[in-house]
């Protein structure tokens, strides 16, 4: 069977947004909404692809965002609610910010008590970021709970203080994590933060919650959270997927330039992996790529090298049924959510193109990069 993503007017290289897979994962997101009475927003900082907003919002709630630039595309873009939390504020934020968003969360006291005034007259609902102290990400790059983590007010820390004026309490503590992960959660925060859960007005259960992978337990999911409801009928539950949302819906395809020989076959490729898939060397992990197999596993087996002079730029071992040849195309499944909002112009490598290919087969172009934007961030 033909790949969908190999064709003449799919330029190389380019993040491919699959429609029909992306509205898949929205409807999913609505039954969840639906069933278990909780409301759903996309975590910009896991997918910002602007152009998919007019699909999102017909499912979603609206956006959360990380900065102001971010909660200026989510108001600009999206529309519906927007939520805010960073680590910090400074006060040129939070003179923007108090007119982009509806929901904003502190990191610390100290932040709130700069900024509870200014807050508190306006019409901004404000929070609190706690820590459950409840450790569930599997890397520790992505782990908000660790011991000695800058993210989040500890129990400990809220005793005794005065929280006129916060109406909700935001957690994040999940990466890509499954419903009973979702349960545990709850159960840390209903151990460490009762006495203060029944005089709020919404609890947000941030993101990490991918309940679009195969074999995610919805089910579970939503019953655990209409118990906690049951438990805090005044709590409006919220919940911020980024990768669930683009989960498997696009692949970044990319063209074999060149093959050099080192101890082995090396394929140069059109994308860098630092520059355009920067995670597989962060966290790291093997990106799928798809009809590839193991090394050896298949006839023949190649490096997979990138397009910059970084000389950590490759990836794994892949092998193929057949000979690969310069001109050849690769996909690179599921690299749409946490991989273009991290692409930098590192080298001056050429950047992917942005494209859709829509429900009906139709396929949109949405954005090529030139000179002019990698000269742009520069001076």
């Amino acid at each position: 069977m033909a790949n969908k993503f190999l064709r003449d007017d799919i330029p190389s290289p380019c993040y491919v947004c699959d429609e029909a897979k992306l509205e898949q994962n929205l409807q999913l997101m609505q039954r969840v909404q639906e069933e278990a009475g909780v409301d759903i927003i996309l975590a910009l900082k896991g997918f910002s692809m602007w152009s998919t907003f007019p699909l999102v919002k017909q499912y979603l709630k609206g956006a959360t965002a990380s900065a102001v630039w971010e909660a200026k595309l989510a108001n600009y873009e999206m529309g519906g609610e927007v939520h805010c939390y960073s680590p910090a504020y400074k006060q040129k934020d939070m003179d923007q910010l108090l007119g982009l968003v509806h929901h904003l969360s502190f990191n610390s006291m100290n932040q709130w008590n700069q900024f509870k005034e200014q807050v508190m007259q306006s019409s901004v609902s404000a929070g609190l970021r706690v820590n459950p102290e409840n450790q569930e990400a599997d890397t520790p790059l992505y782990d908000p709970c660790a011991p000695g983590s800058r993210l989040g007010i500890l129990a400990s820390q809220l005793e005794g203080q005065d929280l006129t004026g916060i109406d909700g309490f935001h957690v994040h503590n999940l990466c890509e994590c499954d419903s009973f992960a979702t349960e545990r959660t709850l159960h840390a925060i209903d151990e460490k933060f009762s006495e203060y859960l029944p005089k709020l007005n919404w609890l947000n259960l941030g993101g990490g919650h991918l309940m679009t992978k195969e074999g995610y337990d919805v089910e579970h999911l939503i019953s655990a959270l209409k118990t906690f409801k049951a438990k805090y009928p005044n709590l409006r539950i919220i919940m911020e997927p980024g990768s669930a949302v683009a989960w498997q819906a696009g692949p970044l395809v990319a063209e074999v330039v060149d093959i050099v020989e080192n101890e082995q076959k090396i394929l140069i490729l059109d994308i860098s992996a630092t520059a355009h898939m920067p995670d597989v060397l962060e966290m790291p992990y093997r990106p799928k790529i798809t009809d590839a197999g193991m090394p050896n596993e298949k006839a023949f087996t190649y490096r997979i090298g990138g397009n910059s002079c970084l000389a950590g730029d490759v990836i794994e071992e892949y092998s193929f049924d057949h000979e690969v040849k310069p001109g050849e195309r690769l996909v690179f499944e599921d690299m749409l959510h946490y991989t273009m909002v991290k692409t930098t112009f590192f080298n001056g490598v050429e950047h992917p193109a942005i494209g859709i290919l829509r429900k009906d087969g139709h396929f949109d172009l949405i954005k090529e990069f030139t000179y002019d934007e990698f000269k742009a961030r520069l001076s």
